[in-house]
């Protein structure tokens, strides 16, 4: 089996973000996709890079006017006298659906929902990249390939079709997702990572085609605070398309496997052709998010009941900070859903 992953996604590397109201320097560096390859070699995947699949893939899922955005704000942040180096916005609108503002200052707040999405001089080609990961990956599984990891980084399940958040820009589980849509009429989304996928969730929230599974911290004291909640289960033609499930912080692998049986079984009730698997690792004991109490021989159990699941799978990597357990849990997660793995 594959990761899908190119060195030039290490070229986004932000080096601060604000948390609490406090400038602090970035967890999602270059290093943990270093991290994160060799441990994927580790549980035998041969690493591939990816083609470059254009903007196709990025544009099924997100807006031309966020994609404009993405691709240009860096330089023309930088015309502005006495700015920062990377983009960070320092206004939010009270409301979306207004007029479309043309100053850089502007659109920043408007298509970045909060300070832990930074956008430096070598993100949009990273972010471009990371979607390729994504799309080459999924474009394996649609033609045949039992299963498939793509090494996203950075990140997506934050972003919504026009909004970055959560260190995420483009949303590499939707592009995956829509990418298999070419071939099965239903494919499942499964969030693992220790936050809710609120991104995710709004791209597919009206949807019957696309049934979105997250299990995560309880939201109501946890980031991303409004989303994630149990009784969002979807709106219009997607209600009851949307699975939310909330567990309480320091939720451990005892506590943490009913979840995961009740989110197979409402994937079952589904009966996608397909799954797209959104890897969160920072569920982890000691990931410096503190979410969760997952260990990694945890992890190689998660994999396996997935794997179980029989599907077509993407696996799209999503969170996971600087630990000494970070490559480890990943190497147990896809040995373990690689044994147990049949189609």
């Amino acid at each position: 089996m594959k990761v899908v992953f190119d060195p030039e996604q290490k070229r986004h590397y932000p080096r601060h973000f604000l948390v609490n109201g406090v400038v602090e320097a970035n967890p999602e560096v270059p290093e943990r996709a270093d991290r994160l390859l060799a441990a994927a070699q580790q549980a035998g995947l041969e690493h591939v890079v990816p083609a470059d699949h254009g903007l196709a893939p990025i544009s099924a899922v997100h807006t031309p006017e966020y994609i404009a955005f993405l691709s240009t704000i860096h330089e023309r942040w930088l015309r502005i006298e006495g700015g920062s180096d990377e983009v960070v916005p320092g206004i939010h609108p009270d409301r979306r659906d207004g007029a479309y503002p043309l100053s850089a200052v502007a659109q920043a707040g408007y298509h970045m929902a909060d300070g832990a999405c930074p956008i430096a001089a070598g993100s949009w080609a990273a972010i471009k990249r990371s979607a390729d990961a994504a799309a080459e990956a999924a474009l394996m599984v649609r033609e045949g390939t039992a299963w498939a990891y793509a090494l996203s980084r950075p990140p997506g399940h934050h972003a919504f079709a026009d909004m970055a958040g959560g260190f995420c820009y483009v949303n590499n589980s939707g592009v995956a997702v829509q990418m298999l849509r070419g071939r099965h009429e239903r494919v499942a989304i499964l969030d693992v990572d220790v936050h809710h996928g609120n991104g995710t969730q709004g791209m597919f929230y009206r949807r019957p085609d696309i049934l979105t599974v997250s299990i995560h911290a309880d939201p109501v004291r946890f980031y991303p605070f409004f989303w994630g909640h149990a009784d969002e289960r979807g709106a219009g033609a997607g209600l009851g398309y949307n699975y939310n499930l909330p567990l309480p912080r320091g939720t451990d692998d005892e506590a943490y496997m009913p979840a995961l049986a009740a989110a197979r079984r409402r994937i079952e009730a589904f009966a996608p052709g397909a799954l797209v698997v959104a890897l969160g690792l920072d569920a982890y004991k000691d990931d410096p998010q503190g979410g969760f109490a997952i260990t990694t021989d945890g992890f190689g159990r998660i994999g396996e009941m997935i794997g179980r699941f029989g599907l077509p799978t993407v696996l799209v990597q999503e969170g996971g900070y600087l630990c000494d357990g970070l490559g480890a849990n990943l190497t147990h997660f896809l040995q373990g859903f690689g044994a147990s793995h049949t189609l």
